[in-house]
């Protein structure tokens, strides 16, 4: 057992340390210093596992603190008409029942349980045994903490905190065992990635009880969701036997890793096919203006319905949201004073609300599968001037996507400051507004910068770029961070204008200096 768990970690190592290689050489101010033969480089390897082995253990809590800090306490703190104890056990109860299904760990068919089990042929049993064991107590130790620091912080008694990871891993223990039951039974291997459609119709109906009743004031009583999650415990203890037993691991392995191989043609094709699907073929389609003008109207016409349906149906869902929020405060004035406080403080939040409905990398992934991938070829396409005229006029257009769900919510945001009390200084309602048009701005700006200096994509449409995951990745943790913070609105508007002001000068400075040599096709 103790050698097939190094030779697994070895395996999973060897991939992940490739990985970290292959993004470090894309660095733009590194790959050029490291040579060539960068993978045969004894202290690069080192550094690179040193890196592996942090994140293995950075890996086992990150996502549980994430887990904790916003799917159960982060909206946990919005229904303020029940007990904490009561929304925090009703809320992870249903969410540990849909994690048990849709996050086993026994049936994800992944790379690095083709390359041991079908490609190096080790012993099925063994390696799967033996790495889902691991798994499981990477649950246990990982929620362990969080769930005694944000448990106690909801009063929720200490020998529970305690408890709640064995809970948890119970619960997976025993739907792992029933799914290898239910394959003696009747010859059907569970494979989380292809879940049928009642099992998302199931975790849909839980999402709803566990977010929609506490609206209501309805949780379920704390000692219901105790005992119900202790009874996981015992069925967890009682399942460890069929899966120790189980012996036929080969055959459910081979036919859960068979499709590993051809999934991601699989996938490419159906993403190119819903693409090709979603662009107007029209031939009347044409246009009188004239060079990269000329090229960005075409594309634009023939890819509205990518370009504009989700932003239209943003915009009108933010609309409506709007309409109801108007609404309320007229019919419920008593809170008018809480949401004028809210407004003049939470512009901060905002940011992640429109990074969350920003439309720049579906406007740049488009840009590159059905226009870049195959003008890139050409020379003259990558010249600096050309780039930089073409990039203005992309700008301009994803601006006009971008801006329609923004002027929405900016508007819609300065007639709930006025209905709900309004402000003594009306240069409020002008920075309001256009510092959410600026924060839409920005990321228009960002994406497609982002994409200029590091085009991320081969010519298989790959993504190929770890700098690129990287950034994308910072921003996230970076708008993220700023839900957290609370500025008047004066103090943090005019401050967003600014930067957004200085971030449009540089991007287009760097676009022109750098794009000419990065903004090609990757290998």
């Amino acid at each position: 057992m103790y050698k097939t768990l190094r030779l697994s970690f070895s395996l999973k190592n060897t991939y992940r340390v490739n990985s970290i290689l292959f993004g470090i050489k894309q660095i733009p101010l590194i790959k050029k210093i490291l040579p060539d033969a960068l993978y045969s480089v004894r202290g690069l390897k080192i550094f690179a596992n040193i890196l592996s082995v942090i994140w293995e253990i950075v890996s086992m809590f990150l996502g549980k603190l994430l887990y904790f800090l916003i799917m159960i306490c982060g909206i946990g703190i919005l229904y303020r008409n029940v007990p904490v104890d009561q929304v925090f056990l009703h809320i992870l109860l249903l969410l540990t029942i849909i994690g048990a299904y849709m996050n086993t760990d026994m049936f994800n068919p992944s790379r690095d349980k083709y390359y041991a089990m079908i490609l190096l042929r080790m012993n099925a049993r063994e390696y799967t045994l033996v790495n889902y064991g691991y798994n499981i107590q990477k649950v246990i130790i990982g929620f362990l903490p969080f769930s005694i620091i944000f448990g106690m912080l909801r009063d929720v008694p200490l020998w529970f905190c305690i408890l709640i990871p064995f809970s948890v891993a119970g619960i997976k223990l025993a739907v792992a065992a029933y799914s290898l039951w239910d394959y003696e039974r009747s010859g059907f291997v569970y494979n989380e990635n292809k879940l049928k459609k009642h099992l998302w119709i199931f975790a849909a109906v839980l999402l709803a009880l566990a977010y929609l009743l506490p609206i209501a004031g309805v949780v379920l009583p704390s000692a219901v969701s105790m005992v119900v999650m202790l009874l996981f415990i015992p069925a967890g203890l009682l399942s460890i036997r069929k899966i120790v037993s189980f012996k036929e691991y080969r055959e459910v392995n081979q036919e859960l890793l068979s499709q590993v191989v051809s999934q991601t043609d699989a996938v490419k094709q159906a993403a190119r096919k819903v693409s090709d699907s979603s662009i107007a073929t029209d031939s009347s389609i044409t246009s009188k203006r004239r060079g990269f003008e000329y090229l960005n109207e075409l594309f634009v016409k023939r890819h509205r319905k990518i370009l504009w349906k989700s932003t239209l149906r943003i915009t009108g869902v933010c609309a409506v949201l709007i309409c109801a929020a108007v609404l309320a405060l007229l019919m419920v004035p008593e809170v008018c004073e809480s949401v004028n406080e809210l407004i003049m403080t939470w512009l901060p939040y905002f940011v992640f609300i429109m990074y969350a409905i920003n439309r720049g990398t579906g406007f740049t992934r488009a840009l590159f599968m059905n226009c870049d991938h195959s003008l890139l070829t050409y020379s003259f396409y990558k010249q600096p001037g050309s780039i930089l005229k073409l990039f203005r006029i992309r700008l301009r257009e994803i601006m006009k996507v971008n801006a329609l769900p923004a002027a929405v919510i900016g508007g819609g945001l300065c007639i709930l400051l006025y209905v709900s009390g309004g402000t003594e200084n009306p240069l409020n309602y002008v920075v309001l507004f256009v510092s959410i048009l600026c924060m839409s701005l920005f990321f228009s700006i960002h994406y497609l910068t982002i994409y200029y200096l590091l085009q991320p994509y081969n010519a298989g449409t790959e993504m190929k770029s770890a700098m690129y995951q990287v950034i994308m990745s910072v921003t996230y943790l970076a708008c993220f961070a700023l839900m957290q913070v609370r500025m008047p609105i004066l103090v943090f508007g005019i401050a967003c204008i600014a930067f957004c002001v200085v971030y449009s000068i540089a991007a287009s400075v760097l676009v022109y200096r750098f794009a000419p040599k990065t903004f090609r096709l990757r290998t």
